[in-house]
């Protein structure tokens, strides 16, 4: 089986001209088949300020409603998804901008509401990972924006970190896939105020420790979630890291591996 990396940038990243700079030329320098999906950052609140369009945040997540969604697609599936692949056209990339909705590749549907609303946000049904396969054997690198779709025709926000999962487990059933999470910080950590306490291996066993200890917390355990979902079924290897050390992670040198 060929390898396959696939990679999460996250919106801070995003927000961040200069350390988006410096990732996109590590993405760039990595060998072999490769897929990026990114989040979005805050561009997209600060183009619904603009519009006079409100954002509602409940426990750190979007409620989307359709005119959100109107600006989220605008911002993430437009502006940011090619910005991304500009830049990395200009680093030699033969990069293809897409959304879960573009040749059918990540079908969803709209979260059910339990005690919160989130509006028109998607959980992922299917990937057609033949369709991802076909790209990336006429050498193009896919460039998802967290953008979904439903049978009937809608499109949904969808979590990043989520739509990178998905798409690693259903590509595991054509590549030996390494699935990694970028973000601000340098993996995940014993103290979450000391950078460089890095944690370098993580099992579930330590993971759930962790967990009950407080140490891990808020926005990383849905992340840690989907990564050990991923590593479950069928994705070789999941490393979570710093975006400047990208080529190291790689190569084993950085950032946080998790274990079965």
């Amino acid at each position: 089986m060929d390898n396959l990396t696939v990679i999460k940038i996250g919106g801070n990243i995003i927000d961040d001209p200069a350390a988006l700079k410096r990732f996109l030329t590590s993405f760039a320098g990595l060998a072999g088949s490769k897929l990026l999906v990114h989040g979005g950052g805050k561009i997209a609140t600060q183009v619904a300020e603009k519009l006079g369009i409100q954002t509602v945040m409940v426990e750190g997540r979007r409620i989307t409603d359709q005119p959100m969604l109107d600006v989220v697609t605008m911002v993430y599936g437009g502006l940011v998804n090619k910005q991304i692949v500009a830049r990395l056209q200009a680093l030699d990339v033969n990069a293809i901008g897409m959304t879960g909705a573009d040749a059918g590749t990540v079908l969803a549907k709209k979260r059910p509401v339990k005690d919160i609303d989130y509006g028109m946000v998607g959980d992922i049904d299917e990937v057609d990972s033949g369709q991802i396969q076909f790209f990336l054997r006429q050498s193009l690198t896919p460039v998802f924006a967290p953008i979904t779709y439903t049978s009937s025709g809608d499109l949904l926000n969808t979590n990043a970190d989520t739509m990178a999962s998905a798409i690693a487990v259903d590509m595991a059933h054509h590549n030996q896939v390494t699935l990694i999470y970028c973000f601000e910080k340098k993996g995940v950590l014993n103290d979450p105020a000391d950078d460089n306490s890095v944690i370098n291996e993580l099992t579930p066993a330590l993971y759930a420790r962790n967990k009950a200890e407080g140490t891990i917390n808020k926005g990383m355990i849905p992340k840690l979630d989907n990564a050990f979902k991923a590593l479950g079924s069928g994705v070789s290897k999941v490393i979570i890291c710093h975006a400047d050390e990208l080529a190291m992670a790689v190569q084993q040198g950085a950032g946080t591996t998790l274990k079965k």
